[in-house]
């Protein structure tokens, strides 16, 4: 019997490639340089990081190792070689025509898709899933990891024009949530709770879920929904409000005031502290 894996999302790239090469064949040469949630980044140059991930997957399936030229020791090391290496290209591609980047995006979409579907699901990625706390992690996390800054970033763009709602269904947005929730047993390592004890996570409206985390001898894991112990402290947050937690597109505190707690809120504390990105 072939093992399910546990978040498909490789049949999802090319549709959410498609909405993303409509959206922008629509934009007025205005929209293009509409700030985003991605700081200092305009809609063109989040576009252009998009254009990236699809360059660095193709020389992967090229077989092509480019240089670093950089000690990564920590994870604040790799965060910093990551950030100036994004900060490169988009300072690069400045130079480049919205119509040229949106060809580019077209073109290497496939090629990108194609280099995802030569990863065996279970096999280690060469890429680990680092805010999820994985030294190793399989293909199925490196693939559903890429279609989370596909997703988020896509969404970016979405939220500068008011066209937000394309990604929001459980098609889509679930399995880029349901990915970003791999990261609580992380977020979760420093918290004290007493053994057994459970927490209740829960993303609101039709595209969201709910999730289980128990606390094992020591460390946090995920519970089975079978399990009838009740959760010390429960927390929902609204789907708009924790894709730009996880993705640090709004303060704790922001999104604290959208959501509702319930129990002891020291155990409730740990997911506004929550990162899926590599920041």
């Amino acid at each position: 019997m072939q093992q399910a894996i546990p978040i498909p999302t490789l049949h999802l790239f090319a549709k959410l490639d498609e909405l993303l090469i409509s959206l922008l064949q629509s934009l007025s040469a205005d929209d293009w340089h509409e700030p985003t949630l991605a700081r200092l980044w305009t809609i063109k140059d989040v576009a252009a990081h998009l254009l990236d991930g699809n360059v660095r997957g193709i020389a992967a399936l090229h077989q092509y190792e480019p240089p670093v030229n950089a000690q990564i020791n920590s994870y604040q090391d790799l965060v910093n070689f990551l950030n100036q290496l994004n900060a490169d290209w988009v300072n690069a591609m400045k130079r480049v025509s919205p119509a040229l980047l949106i060809d580019q995006l077209e073109s290497t979409s496939k090629q990108y898709i194609e280099y995802l579907h030569t990863l065996k699901p279970f096999e280690p990625s060469k890429y680990s899933v680092a805010w999820a706390g994985e030294e190793q992690s399989l293909n199925w996390f490196h693939t559903a990891r890429e279609y989370t800054e596909k997703w988020h970033h896509q969404q970016q763009i979405r939220e500068a024009v008011g066209r937000q709602d394309a990604l929001m269904t459980k098609e889509l947005f679930y399995p880029c949530i349901a990915t970003f929730m791999q990261a609580l047993p992380y977020a979760y390592r420093n918290i004290n709770a007493n053994e057994g004890s459970v927490i209740s996570f829960t993303i609101s409206g039709d595209a969201g879920g709910t999730w289980l985390l128990q606390k094992a001898l020591d460390s946090w894991q995920f519970a089975d929904h079978s399990t009838h112990t009740q959760p010390l402290s429960s927390v929902t947050l609204p789907p708009d409000v924790a894709w730009k937690l996880f993705t640090k597109a709004i303060t704790p505190q922001a999104a604290k005031n959208s959501s509702s707690t319930t129990g002891h809120p020291e155990l409730a504390a740990g997911i506004f502290s929550m990162v899926a990105v590599m920041a």
